[in-house]
């Protein structure tokens, strides 16, 4: 083989190996992690000169939608009991945890925008005030961990419900107080375990776990789960997310 040719064969596959950081693509390619598995997989013709981006953003939109389909929001992830519980619970975000935001309780409205019937902002008060309801379930990290936890809040499709979301769109998204952001498919969205969480065993969301709310979904890994949501928005227009816009799966089942 010419060496040049070589030389952007290893060069290509060492720039696949870098951006396929989340385990669902390697899940699905699997150790087809060669030039002609990565053109087989997607469909797409690899020039040696070319980047194999094209490849990795169409296994990616394949990993979605397969996600998408094969997800049953009548499925349950399984719960556990208080002596499961993990403690400390880890803390996990793209920061030291002294660097965690701290939001004014006094002055917090929660903002709605989008395909939303009522956009007017919730106080804390009014959020506390809804119907609460637990969960003991596993967090699962894509970095591999995972740890078991109670989340107290309440049921996302009631409070979507309230505030007259048209639940026939696509995407749920969520802005945050450190800057994070992130989005979901409606399915998730209304999904009988997806929590908008303001309690953490027991006691009131604790800044190192989100405060003043994060969105819990034990269907999902961990980084889709917003923490710190100061907005939250309905659409039909792909809203990305933080991690996601840097390669990782958008649907991100667990």
């Amino acid at each position: 083989m010419d060496p040049e040719i070589k030389k952007d064969e290893e060069a290509i596959l060492k720039e696949a190996n870098g951006l396929l950081k989340d385990p669902a693509k390697r899940r699905l390619l699997g150790n087809v992690l060669t030039l002609g598995g990565l053109s087989l997989a997607t469909g797409i013709t690899l020039n040696h000169y070319g980047s194999v981006k094209e490849i990795l953003k169409a296994v990616s939109r394949f990993n979605d939608g397969a996600q998408g389909v094969i997800f049953n929001p009548h499925n349950l992830a399984p719960t556990y009991t208080e002596a499961d519980i993990k403690q400390p619970f880890p803390f996990n975000a793209f920061y030291s945890v002294d660097k965690a935001p701290v939001v004014d309780p006094g002055s917090f409205r929660l903002q709605l925008s989008g395909k939303i019937a009522d956009r007017r902002p919730w106080d804390l008060p009014a959020l506390y005030a809804l119907p609460h309801t637990e969960q003991i379930t596993r967090h699962i990290c894509v970095e591999g961990w995972s740890a078991i936890g109670r989340w107290g809040g309440v049921v996302f499709s009631e409070f979507l419900r309230r505030v007259g979301a048209d639940t026939t769109c696509k995407y749920v998204g969520f802005k945050c107080a450190d800057g994070y952001f992130t989005s979901i498919d409606m399915p998730t969205a209304l999904h009988s375990q997806t929590l908008l969480a303001f309690t953490f065993d027991g006691q009131l969301l604790p800044a190192k776990y989100g405060f003043p709310m994060k969105l819990r979904m034990p269907t999902k890994l961990g980084y889709k789960n917003p923490k710190h949501i100061v907005e939250i928005f309905v659409t039909n227009v792909y809203p990305g997310g933080y991690w996601e816009d840097l390669g990782y799966n958008w649907f991100g089942g667990s």
